[in-house]
């Protein structure tokens, strides 16, 4: 009986030791009994291509503090000699693994202020968890890994020229990307009926065309007949060939402009995020992603939970000014944001819908220029026009004085007939612009 009672003191006498701690610091345990942590690397190098893959495998072993023990773990990463005292932290929970995807990693990686692109050294170290005030400290693992900019610049010097294309025979040229295979580029382009041929730099030196019209290419070859649409081309000069396909992805239904019967609402490719965008106004109702105008290929939300299915649910939205972004970098789990933003449009008599709207809309610069907007290969006529957001006039520029600046609430902008670039820059608050090109 006395051993009993013995025992019976000793463990409400633990039990006290870590529950009657509300006024005191954390308390570290015997780190000589601590988790042994290990990395499946020593070296990595991020690519911007292959969402999804997983590159890193953090583990460690379970500690021994010689009594059974619910731990939790987290994993810390600092920039290698740091304090720790403001690192990226994971919470792993119990698990004694943690498996990082390439895009995660990487986010994390850039997120302590570090250089992408250059081979930055880190600490890892693992935290074990008792209590809140029970914890102790691995030793550190460090690796090297050069991360990719949060911003990706999928750019090459190729393009598609020609007479259906927006520059015509002079350019400029519709851009091919960079598709992660070597010499492997895609386009994503509009096109009107016409010809077309595959150039580099904006410059005939280098150019290909199609002489037998078989999908093949030939370096100075024939001009390639088109017809009006919206595609894909790949262009694989590794093979010295070329598919063009019928492609695009729009916004359909009640809560976009035009319906559930479309036009849909296109997207437009961004290079520098993988992804494809569109500004928008929507409604209150619902929306669906589809592909070429068509119910063949469509994506809903089954759950409402921000990732897309085949065929799945309409997607309900309020009323409101919305950045879309359609992501298939990863075609197992293509996911969709919905950004509340203000959008900026140029309304007037020279525009396509007159000084009722709705108004051409302007693309934000993805690159990360802030206050940027572009509206390219707009047709205007001979007329007026102004800057606004979201369709309407509470916010508006004109250009007293007819010198390239903008004044709220300004002067009407006379234009010309004819196709034009138009740049609208805000990033100085101050101080407005805008180029009609």
């Amino acid at each position: 009986m006395k051993h009993i009672i013995k025992k019976l003191v000793l463990f409400i006498a633990i039990g006290v030791v870590f529950t009657a701690c509300d006024d005191r610091e954390l308390e570290t345990l015997d780190a000589s009994a601590n988790a042994t942590l290990s990395l499946s690397e020593s070296t990595l190098v991020l690519s911007q291509f292959n969402d999804g893959q997983e590159v890193l495998t953090a583990s460690w072993t379970e500690p021994n503090f010689g009594f059974d023990s619910a731990a939790s773990y987290k994993l810390l990463i600092d920039i290698a000699g740091g304090d720790f005292s403001n690192p990226k932290t994971i919470a792993i929970g119990s698990s004694l693994t943690k498996i990082f995807l390439k895009e995660d990693l990487n986010s994390k990686l850039n997120s302590l202020d570090i250089t992408p692109s250059v081979a930055t050294n880190f600490d890892f170290k693992v935290l074990t968890t008792l209590s809140d005030y029970s914890s102790v400290l691995s030793d550190a693992k460090t690796i090297s890994i050069t991360t990719y900019p949060a911003i990706l610049d999928l750019s090459t010097t190729w393009g598609v020229v020609g007479s259906a294309t927006s520059g015509g025979w002079d350019g400029p040229d519709l851009p091919f990307f960079q598709t992660g295979v070597n010499n492997v580029y895609t386009a994503y382009v509009n096109l009107a009926d016409g010809e077309i041929k595959f150039r580099e730099n904006n410059d005939w030196a280098n150019n290909y065309g199609d002489d037998s019209n078989d999908l093949s290419l030939e370096a100075g070859g024939a001009n390639i007949s088109v017809t009006a649409g919206s595609y894909k081309i790949v262009l694989d000069l590794n093979n010295l060939t070329y598919t063009i396909s019928a492609f695009s992805w729009g916004l359909v239904g009640d809560a976009t402009p035009n319906g559930w019967d479309g036009p849909d609402v296109m997207l437009k490719y961004d290079e520098y995020s993988d992804t494809f965008r569109a500004v928008v106004i929507l409604t209150t109702g619902n929306m669906k992603f589809r592909q070429n105008n068509a119910w063949d290929v469509n994506y809903g939300d089954t759950g409402a939970d921000g990732t897309l299915e085949s065929g799945g649910d309409n997607i309900a939205v309020n009323a409101g000014s919305y950045l879309v972004t359609l992501n298939f970098t990863d075609p197992d789990a293509p996911f969709y944001t919905l950004e509340a933003m203000d959008i900026w449009g140029v309304v007037g008599d020279a525009t396509p819908n007159g000084w009722g709207g709705p108004d051409a809309k302007f693309t934000p610069d993805f690159a990360g220029n802030d206050g940027l907007y572009y509206l390219n290969g707009i047709t205007l006529t001979d007329g007026n026009l102004k800057f606004r957001t979201n369709d309407a006039w509470d916010t508006n520029y004109g250009d007293t004085g007819a010198d390239g600046s903008l004044e709220d609430g300004g002067d009407n902008i006379a234009v010309s007939a004819g196709t034009y670039n138009i740049t609208l820059d805000l990033s100085d608050t101050d101080n407005p612009t805008y180029t009609i090109q």
